[in-house]
């Protein structure tokens, strides 16, 4: 069995706008200063203990507070009209070509499962996927759990295993988990930074994918 997984914000779906509005009330909440924009999206990945902490100190006490604070922004802006988290172009074709090979599909994402299964449903794409992982049920990124749970999940070998996404932190849990990882440059992190975290391939569009995983998988 082969496995896809793909990474969320960044990879799937662009919540930057989002994910910074929300960093920014969890802050001001407190009386805060916010972190700047480029600080925020720098820690899209992580679950959202260790964002914080990443953002301010892993001793700060505010962390549980600033935490609840950001899921009670997250849920308010998605009651909103006109919220938006779109996907990026070419993401949804292929997601359906690869489900179309029976090819097993899987994401890992510093999500919440609920926060997730929100979007993927409002995309019309949660059936896509057989397993999903996220900040629930494993350690955060770039913890090799959240890879090494879907492919047991699906019943999966590392080598017919592919991580894509669009962080650093992506790439480090497909390397620690001994899988393939297919970096993305329209997403959080630099596609600088991507490479210095040894991807096997850095692609720029989507429609790049499939020619790239036909080529890991034929090595």
């Amino acid at each position: 069995m082969k496995l896809v997984i793909f990474d969320c914000d960044g990879t799937l779906v662009d919540s930057q706008h989002l994910i910074v509005a929300c960093m920014n009330e969890a802050f001001a909440s407190l009386g805060r200063p916010a972190p700047a924009r480029e600080a925020t999206l720098s820690i899209v990945g992580l679950s959202l203990a260790e964002a914080f902490a990443a953002l301010t100190s892993a001793d700060d006490t505010d962390i549980p507070m600033l935490v609840e604070a950001y899921k009670g922004a997250f849920h308010a802006q998605r009651q909103k009209p006109g919220h938006a988290e779109p996907l990026y172009e070419g993401a949804r074709e292929v997601v359906e070509w690869l489900a179309g090979r029976e090819i097993a599909l899987g994401i890992a994402t510093g999500k919440s499962q609920r926060g997730v299964r929100i979007v993927m449903t409002h995309h019309g794409l949660l059936d896509r996927f057989s397993t999903i992982q996220t900040a629930d049920d494993a350690p955060s990124k770039p913890h090799p759990a959240m890879i090494e749970q879907a492919m047991a999940a699906v019943g999966a070998r590392p080598e017919d295993t592919v991580m894509i996404g669009d962080t650093t932190y992506d790439m480090d849990m497909a390397h620690a988990a001994g899988v393939a990882a297919i970096g993305v440059s329209w997403g959080y992190h630099a596609p600088q930074a991507l490479l210095r975290s040894r991807p096997h391939a850095l692609v720029g569009a989507y429609e790049e994918v499939p020619l790239v995983l036909k080529g890991l998988w034929r090595a």
